[in-house]
């Protein structure tokens, strides 16, 4: 008793205050600990802080977005003033935040960081990737893991997906489609992707539907100097090379990245062969309230086509059948270039700019008998995009302006005559659009404000034979969304959302499937406003739960669609899926995301969703019969994924991926004779790391099970897409 009466008469605060090195502004929100004791505290709104001692003593000042400080107080010293220098990674990842919102945001999602990309990563396009995630279907023309891929969210599918990088939108503003396919091997040079379900936060570009998907490239500023050489060998005589160096942050506030890498296939399908390269440069410059980062990537991809998928017949007697031929072909490249420039106006503000541009060129091949036409796409998009966040006590202020204006010319040849062009027709559409969230926190409460505005407009100029005049058409959507979060505790957290977007038809859509419109068709195809732009109202209630070995988010989530542009299950002449205005239609379900640690090395997860699907009426134009409360196509009611990892020691890891995907209809008409059926698969991996170098082995579908991952039907025969059978890829990497 009598020590502690003397502790306590001796002890004293230590204190003062935290300010930032760029503006001396007061920084709210600073752990300041005692390195070896256990008291913590953090700074006021005013940057003050207060922590009892009773000696000298060390202590520690961390905030994310600010290089950590230590220095030595005496007891009693209450007039201590600690300057804070914001991280160059903070000003990197400003334009991400403002798009992105920050981890309270009441918004279902899940990121997938550099690790789980390093782990999970073996040369695969990204929406095969992405299949690990919650909600997520997708399949691959080819069958293998190169070529053209693409994704379902929810059932819907991926052109109802807003997809950006570094905030830039990448959807192609006339068919809405990113083709990854021209970016080969990109996944090697991004830091993280976050996929938000639902409407999610707004961003920039067409408005989110099904969700978001974005990306965030390579750090320059939180990067370390050092390089990386892959090489990989796998089923289907693949073959990939990647080279990277990246110097890290130089004395002089520089930092560059590059990587260059080939690809080779020649694809699970016949005649589904790939051959690509690619690059990704980035650079920048980054000082104490001002970054400049420059990022320019591209590539180029040559193709068999494989988009007709095979009937259960064809693929009976050949696993591998594929209805187009060996001269079908295409070959394309699409180029990227962005500057952006940040401004930090203190510690929790910042505003910035970007301007970018993409270029695109190619041509593909189409049997049309007794042709053989080749179709040629050029396209160019410039835009401007503005953010700005800033934090004034309780309120949380994000927002930004985009606008874009994009170019692209369709004509076609028969071959080998290619110099007369059958047509020559070109798209152009301009778009614009602003942002802006605002959340205000109370105790343990936040609520989100958000609304996005946007413009579009498209223009078709036909061919000067065609006959016919030039169209356009614009739309403008108000898109609200609001939202509140409970932080219960460090621990848990509860959310829910409501908003309302609009989107408008692709330029497919309005064309009825035609890449030329002149007067053998255009009666047949119809106004442009025959084609309604559709909405969604989405309400999202969730609940998540972190600890040391266990983290879960659940959430239930309604979606209820006016117009839907739904998928009929046929393609176009081109290859292209048709669609129709839906009046009404829902997708409902619950989602269950969760992560262990068993032990040190032991750790798993398991991801879930069981939804209820329904179109009220659909209408078969071809046999005039209408369909009530049938499956929207290509949706499954439960998809789960499970995976198990175990480290043997520091070098050597293990892991088994399982997924089920179950049946789901090929048409909207709920017929019970075209479905893909619900199947298993099971992939594994073996990583084995000494020094600077890992050995990767890839092994997929173990069990060898057939499974048909999406297709398509005429009204009398199914045809699919597969998976592959049991495949297997070696990488090896090393590091320097």
């Amino acid at each position: 008793m009598v020590h502690l009466i003397l502790a306590l008469a001796i002890a004293a605060d230590v204190g003062g205050e935290v300010r930032s090195a760029v503006n001396d502004q007061p920084i709210a929100g600073v752990i300041v600990s005692a390195i070896g004791g256990s008291d913590t505290v953090r700074t006021d709104t005013n940057g003050r802080f207060r922590l009892v001692t009773s000696t000298t003593t060390r202590l520690r000042f961390f905030r994310a977005g600010y290089t950590p400080r230590e220095l030595v107080a005496a007891s009693g010293d209450t007039t201590l003033l600690v300057v804070l220098t914001p991280t160059a990674r903070t000003l990197e990842a400003s334009t991400i935040t403002a798009v992105r919102g920050d981890d309270a945001a009441p918004v279902t999602r899940a990121t997938i960081d550099e690790a789980e990309l390093d782990r999970r990563y073996f040369g695969q396009e990204l929406p095969l990737l992405l299949t690990t995630a919650p909600s997520v279907t997708a399949y691959s023309d080819a069958g293998s893991f190169s070529g053209y891929s693409y994704m379902r969210l929810r059932g819907i599918d991926q052109t109802r997906i807003n997809i950006t990088l570094d905030g830039i939108p990448l959807n192609d503003p006339e068919d809405h489609f990113v083709y990854f396919s021209n970016f080969p091997d990109l996944t090697n040079s991004l830091q993280s992707v976050e996929l938000q379900r639902g409407v999610g936060a707004s961003s920039n570009g067409v408005a989110s539907y099904a969700g978001s998907l974005m990306m965030e490239s390579v750090s320059l500023a939180g990067g370390q100097r050092g390089g990386d050489v892959q090489l990989e060998r796998g089923s289907f005589d693949s073959n990939r090379g990647s080279l990277e160096y990246a110097t890290g942050l130089l004395p002089s506030r520089l930092s560059l990245y590059a990587r260059g890498s080939v690809q080779q296939t020649e694809g699970y399908r016949r005649n589904s062969s790939n051959r690509s390269a690619s690059f990704f440069l980035s650079g920048g410059y980054f000082g104490d309230r001002d970054i400049v980062k420059l990022v320019a990537f591209g590539g180029r991809a040559r193709n068999g086509l494989a988009y007709l998928a095979a009937s259960a017949e064809d693929l009976a007697a050949d696993p591998r059948a594929n209805p187009l031929t060996e001269s079908e072909r295409d070959d394309f490249f699409q180029d990227f270039a962005s500057a952006q420039y940040t401004r930090l106006l203190g510690p929790d503000a910042s505003v910035g700019v970007t301007a970018y541009g993409m270029w695109s060129d190619g041509n593909y091949d189409v049997r049309v008998d007794p042709d053989l036409e080749n179709f040629n796409l050029a396209s160019n998009a410039v835009g401007a995009i503005a953010t700005a966040r800033a934090r004034v006590g309780r309120l949380q202020l994000l927002g930004g302006a985009h606008a874009n204006g994009y170019r692209r010319s369709h004509y076609a040849v028969v071959r080998p005559d290619l110099e007369t062009r059958l047509y020559d027709n070109t798209g152009e559409k301009d778009d614009a659009s602003a942002f802006a969230k605002a959340t205000y926190g109370v105790g343990a409460w936040s609520i989100l404000g958000d609304l996005q505005v946007r413009y579009a407009a498209f223009r078709y100029e036909p061919d000067v034979n065609a006959g016919i005049t030039s169209r356009r058409i614009d739309w403008t959507f108000v898109n609200p969304k609001i939202g509140v979060t409970w932080q219960a505790n460090s621990a848990w957290r509860l959310y829910a959302s409501y908003g309302r977007n609009g989107r408008e038809p692709a330029r497919n859509d309005m064309l009825a499937g035609f890449d030329n419109l002149d007067t053998s068709n255009v009666e047949f195809v119809g106004d442009f406003a025959r084609v309604k732009p559709e909405s969604v109202r989405d309400l999202e209630a969730g609940i998540a739960l972190r600890t040391a070995r266990f983290g879960v988010q659940a959430n239930l989530y309604s979606m209820d669609f006016h117009n839907e542009i739904s998928p009929i299950g046929e393609l176009s002449y081109l290859g292209l899926p048709l669609r129709k205005n839906v009046a009404s239609s829902y997708r409902r379900g619950v989602e269950i995301d969760a992560e262990f640690r068993a032990t040190a090395a032991l750790t798993g997860t398991l991801n879930a969703t069981v939804s209820q699907n329904r179109i009220d009426a659909y209408t078969d134009d071809a046999a005039g019969v209408t369909y009530r409360d049938v499956e929207p196509l290509l949706t499954p009611r439960v998809i789960a994924n499970a995976s198990l990892r175990y480290a043997l020691g520091r070098g050597l890891t293990t892991s088994l991926d399982g997924r089920f995907v179950g049946r789901s209809y090929l048409a909207n008409t709920s017929d019970a004779r075209f479905t893909t059926p619900g199947r298993a698969t099971l992939d594994g991996t073996v990583g084995w790391t000494i020094l600077r170098y890992t050995l990767g082995i890839r092994a997929n579908n173990l069990t060898n099970t057939p499974f048909y991952t999406g297709g398509y039907t005429d009204g009398t025969t199914s045809y699919y897409y597969v998976l592959p059978q049991r495949n297997v890829f070696v990488t090896i990497r090393a590091r320097f």
